[in-house]
């Protein structure tokens, strides 16, 4: 069932290797490559969101293995997204 109180964040919106029209949602200059679901939640949290992380596939990619996590509807999603995707890149930066 729905939950109407959450929004849906895919990994897919964050992956530098596709494009807007296969499912990008983020610019592609704050995009990462192949980002993980570790590190989309990890992002998530240091935003200050609570999240909860599922494995799935994408309805778009069936057969690529993927994720999401779902998180409280605090903001619109697009500026949920540009917030995310600078935390994924701090994320990201500090794995290195």
């Amino acid at each position: 069932m729905k939950e109407e109180d959450r929004q849906i964040l895919w990994l897919d919106y964050f992956d530098s290797s596709y494009s807007r029209s296969e499912g990008r949602r983020v610019p592609i200059n704050m995009a990462v490559k192949s980002p993980t679901l570790d590190e989309l939640l990890k992002a998530v949290k240091a935003i200050g969101l609570d999240g909860i992380a599922f494995e799935a596939k994408h309805p778009k990619r069936p057969r690529r293995k993927s994720g999401y996590v779902s998180v409280p509807k605090v903001m619109k999603k697009q500026e949920l997204l540009i917030k995310v995707a600078k935390s994924l890149m701090e994320v990201r930066g500090r794995a290195r």
